[in-house]
């Protein structure tokens, strides 16, 4: 298959996730708690399998890793990495900051990635070596001159552990930390990828939450590592840094490396 084609192929994916997603936004709909105790909804699954479904029939020979189930053709040199809904307490509460992540890795490394918010219409289109889209129209992030101006995502606190969040609010501290921004899942790397935020760090990412982020972010201008530095790929262990402005790297790793 061709980028081309591949790209229209990721686009079908989120259209089939939206369709089975936005019935049921704000609306009734069954859900419970993984053994890890974080939700999930009839939402989450209805996407993933429709997604499934989809690339069962198109791309039968390429590999699926899916957050609700899992991997199939587990040895397969293309996969596609499936987040049906990245952000299912957002989505739980009505939220629409949420979003469905699809990524294409080849040989464990992201060179496709979608960001979709299927209620606001919003997606996010990255590609290696293209550059990334936003509605169809090109998204740019924006410099940051000092880190001190910099302004700060991450999805909460609570996802942290104490040892990682010292090295985190560490590097807090250095940016513009009362704009510092809380929530947002995925849709906070949309927001860097276009220019509105400055940087996003996590950690205890899975490979289906940070994958299709990758080329998004790097498509638009920014960089995308673990918190050493190294570039993202199947193997990463979900310490994630999103940068708008490459510039401003070793200023966040130096940062982070001044917990203690």
């Amino acid at each position: 298959m061709t980028l081309a084609s591949d790209l229209l192929l990721a686009n079908r994916l989120a259209d089939a996730a939206g369709a089975a997603i936005r019935p049921l936004f704000r609306a009734a709909f069954a859900h419970e708690a993984k053994p890890d105790a974080s939700p999930v909804t009839e939402a989450d699954r209805a996407a993933e399998d429709a997604m499934r479904r989809l690339l069962d029939a198109e791309a039968p020979r390429d590999g699926i890793i899916g957050e609700e189930y899992g991997a199939e053709r587990p040895d397969a040199v293309r996969q596609w990495v499936l987040d049906p809904i990245d952000g299912t307490v957002s989505f739980m509460a009505g939220r629409p900051i949420f979003g469905t992540l699809i990524a294409l890795l080849q040989d464990g490394w992201p060179i496709l990635g979608i960001i979709d918010q299927p209620i606001n219409g919003e997606r996010w289109v990255g590609a290696l070596g293209q550059p990334t889209l936003f509605n169809g129209k090109p998204a740019r992030t924006r410099t940051c001159r000092a880190l001190a101006e910099a302004t700060l995502a991450t999805t909460g606190p609570q996802y942290f552990t104490d040892h990682d969040a010292g090295h985190f609010m560490a590097l807090a501290g250095k940016t513009a930390h009362k704009r510092m921004l809380f929530g947002g899942d995925c849709y906070n790397y949309g927001l860097l990828a276009g220019g509105h935020i400055d940087l996003v760090v996590e950690a205890g990412l899975k490979l289906h939450d940070f994958a299709a982020l990758v080329p998004v972010v790097e498509g638009a201008g920014g960089t995308m590592c673990d918190w050493n530095g190294d570039p993202l790929n199947a193997d990463s262990a979900g310490h994630v840094i999103a940068l708008g402005d490459p510039a401003r790297l070793e200023d966040v790793i130096e940062g982070l490396a001044c917990a203690h």
